[in-house]
């Protein structure tokens, strides 16, 4: 008997089930194991043998899956640590694995997971254990690095951009001028508030000013940026990273003391309402508004992309099919082959080039200004977006499916 197991990590995405049911239909095609167990939240539903035969689902609720948002395996934010310093992690673990008789481990995530699979990979290899480790990418963040995108970013990128576009719309009615702040996920890296580049109207950007984590952030001059486009036009969008932060490397989301994650990260959020008070305190403009898109850039599959879905799925796809032959400690990446007609294909990356490493936004993306972004983050995010998602319907609302043990 020849099993798999596949699991989700971290913040879910719009399409982080697509990779997911991509394994599992890999598997029926080529029939490489004789069942596809999935882990029920992550890393710590495995080590708490919350596990279920993905086999005994119906057919119908996985094909639903694909076309829903969310870890429909469920998640954990679960920080696997050395085995020198957790052995007895490690034995359970392998020992869980001996009992289900896995022969290959699928993890779907971000740079903490791909370290997760790095870390079993290697301890697996150096006790001569037979179970492989293969990981395939997850999040919104784009923030990979090797690969040119992750699944979930063109899903994101499509919905933030939906709702500058919406809200511009909304804000152009009134003759008062008026400020909206939008603000965007991104701790380290701006690629989604600078995605919002594609939003535009009568072929005119939406959007007028982009700051992103990689400058610095300079108030007096944030300031100046918004009264000089109050003085062109009524309506001004702005579009700021949750992780802009100061010269001094503060970030403007830690100024409200909301603490740490389970990594040591600060969590951030609230910069929308820091930057809405500090255009309002200056006397820069009396009416000004503020949205914190939060959860909803990441679980809003009636925006999502199907370039994204499709790329989402192709990548657990072709995870199960690498590890037919492919060793150990390998995750799956995507290329961009053209851009006009878009074309992408997926690749093995070892996850030792991804594991707790960034891709920053080039800095040449950025205009000298320091707060928007040039014709190639247009270019670059445009194709990720395309295509609307194939959802079931039922009463009026998306017919959604979720699994539980």
């Amino acid at each position: 008997m020849k099993n798999c197991i596949v699991a989700q990590s971290g913040g879910p995405t719009s399409v982080i089930n697509a990779s997911a049911m991509g394994v599992f239909k890999a598997n029926e095609e080529l029939h490489y194991f004789d069942n596809v167990y999935a882990g029920i939240n992550g890393i710590e539903g495995i080590l708490n043998e919350n596990i279920i035969n993905l086999s005994h689902i119906d057919s119908e609720v996985i094909n639903r899956l694909i076309y829903t948002p969310s870890s429909g395996l469920g998640s954990c934010r679960y920080k696997l640590k050395t085995y020198e310093d957790n052995k007895e992690e490690y034995i359970k673990l392998f020992e869980i694995f001996k009992k289900h008789e896995i022969d290959t481990f699928f993890y779907i995530g971000g740079n903490d997971s791909m370290d997760t699979v790095h870390k079993l990979s290697n301890y697996a290899k150096e006790h001569n254990l037979p179970v492989k480790f293969f990981g395939v990418p997850k999040t919104i963040d784009n923030d990979l690095p090797v690969m040119d995108h992750t699944p979930g970013f063109g899903s994101a990128a499509k919905f933030i951009s939906t709702i500058a576009l919406e809200n511009k719309l909304d804000a152009s009615v009134y003759t008062a001028k008026n400020v909206f702040v939008i603000e965007a996920m991104g701790r380290d890296t701006g690629w989604l508030a600078a995605s919002s580049c594609i939003a535009t109207l009568n072929g005119e950007p939406v959007v007028d000013l982009i700051y992103l984590p990689e400058v610095a952030f300079d108030e007096a001059k944030f300031l100046k940026d918004v009264a000089k486009k109050l003085e062109e036009k009524n309506s001004v969008i702005v579009v700021v990273s949750e992780g802009i932060r100061t010269a001094d490397g503060t970030f403007l989301g830690e100024m409200g003391g909301t603490g740490l994650d389970k990594f040591g990260h600060a969590q951030l959020g609230g910069v929308c309402s820091y930057i809405k008070n500090v255009i309002t305190e200056n006397g820069v403009c009396k009416k000004v508004r503020a949205i914190e898109l939060s959860t909803m850039q990441r679980c809003a599959m009636h925006f999502a992309s199907q370039t994204d879905i499709d790329e989402a799925f192709n990548c657990g796809f072709a995870a199960l099919k690498y590890s037919a032959e492919g060793e150990s400690g390998y995750m799956i990446g995507i290329k961009r082959v053209s851009n006009a007609p878009y074309k992408s294909e997926t690749f093995a990356v070892h996850t030792s080039k991804v594991a707790n490493s960034i891709k920053y936004f080039p800095k040449e993306w950025i205009n000298e200004e320091g707060n928007n972004v040039t014709k190639e983050a247009y270019e670059y995010t445009l194709p990720l977006i395309m295509g609307e998602p194939k959802i079931q319907y039922e009463n009026g609302l998306p017919k959604y499916a979720f699994i539980t043990k």
